[in-house]
């Protein structure tokens, strides 16, 4: 199988949980990253890069709001586009370190997302953005900043910001060309930049953080990719997680998925997304058959890609999968 494959990269891939976010930390995650779409590019494949920007443009706010006496602090879907250029530059100079001799180069396409501007989540603040803080802390920003604080996971405090869902990538036909010329195209950083469409028609940024994974979602149903992997911190799905019956899933149909969704093993603010995204992208009306979803690792894209009883050996992700078609059964 090959074709166009779409990797979600998390911004927490980028800036792991033990690390301050430096330029050195995140340059050497993005090798990772370029090492494994080396590998897909070798077998046959078209790759576009989504990648998230969470604990980046959360500290860019703060960075913004520190120096707010100096120079005016800009809106939360500016700083969405300045970390989509940051970001987007450090991917592609791993990418061309990396990848040189298999592409004619990587390019980062500034994207934005429409959204629906009477979207329920414009209300309801729930995406994680920033660093972790102490319960203390939190109070002293809900007071001092107006912020909407929340525990995130049991790892401390984080700032939360709308989360709309996405609806169409605007610049999906430019990500489409490139790809198909050879170009890894690294797009829809952060989840795009949200925008909403005013009483004219005229696009107009709107102050949330798009959930990476649903956009990619639609990235890739936008450019007609094959392949959906979200790239996260974890070797594969796990049922039944924290619980001595706890095991990794190698694949599921999408049934299944939903199913494990509607019981709750997959919790809306870590895996939820993910799973979400992986469903809707295998169902999609209209789909070419053999689409496929996968989570995994940046290490083990290439062997959760590969066919179930391809050459690789060892471990892999999680493979999300279309429902087999019934055959119906014959009339004597």
């Amino acid at each position: 199988m090959a074709g166009i494959a779409v990797l979600a990269l998390g911004g927490n891939a980028l800036t792991r949980q033990d690390q301050r976010g430096t330029m050195e930390e995140q340059y050497a995650n993005a090798l990772a990253m370029a090492r494994s779409v080396r590998s897909l590019i070798r077998k046959g494949w078209d790759i576009v890069i989504v990648h998230g920007n969470g604990p980046q443009v959360g500290n860019l706010a703060i960075q913004h709001e520190e120096s707010a006496d100096l120079v005016p602090a800009l809106p939360l879907f500016t700083l969405g586009a300045m970390t989509q250029g940051a970001l987007g530059s450090l991917i592609c100079l791993a990418l061309h370190e990396v990848c040189r001799q298999e592409i004619p180069g990587a390019v980062s396409v500034v994207t934005h997302v429409e959204i629906d501007p009477a979207d329920p989540a414009l209300l309801a603040p729930t995406k994680p953005i920033g660093p972790f803080f102490s319960r203390s802390e939190a109070a002293s920003l809900e007071a001092r900043r107006g912020w909407a604080m929340t525990e995130d996971s049991g790892r401390g405090y984080r700032r939360v910001v709308p989360s709309p869902r996405p609806m169409v990538p605007i610049e999906a036909d430019a990500i489409s060309t490139l790809a198909a010329t050879g170009y890894v195209v690294v797009a829809g950083g952060g989840g795009g930049i949200p925008v909403a469409r005013s009483g004219d028609g005229a696009y107009q940024g709107v102050d949330a953080v798009i959930d990476k994974d649903f956009a990619a979602e639609r990235i890739a149903h936008s450019v007609g990719a094959q392949a959906l992997v979200m790239v996260t911190g974890v070797p594969a799905v796990r049922i039944d997680f924290g619980t001595p019956a706890e095991r990794s899933v190698a694949e599921m149909t999408a049934a299944e998925a939903r199913r494990h969704l509607a019981d709750g093993q997959f919790p809306p603010g870590s895996m939820g997304p993910k799973v979400w995204a992986a469903v809707e992208f295998v169902e999609e009306p209209g789909a070419a058959p053999g689409r496929l979803a996968a989570i995994t690792t940046p290490e083990l894209v290439y062997a959760t890609l590969d066919e179930p009883a391809g050459v690789i050996e060892g471990p892999g992700g999680t493979r999300i999968v279309a429902d087999p078609v019934p055959v119906p059964a014959l009339v004597p």
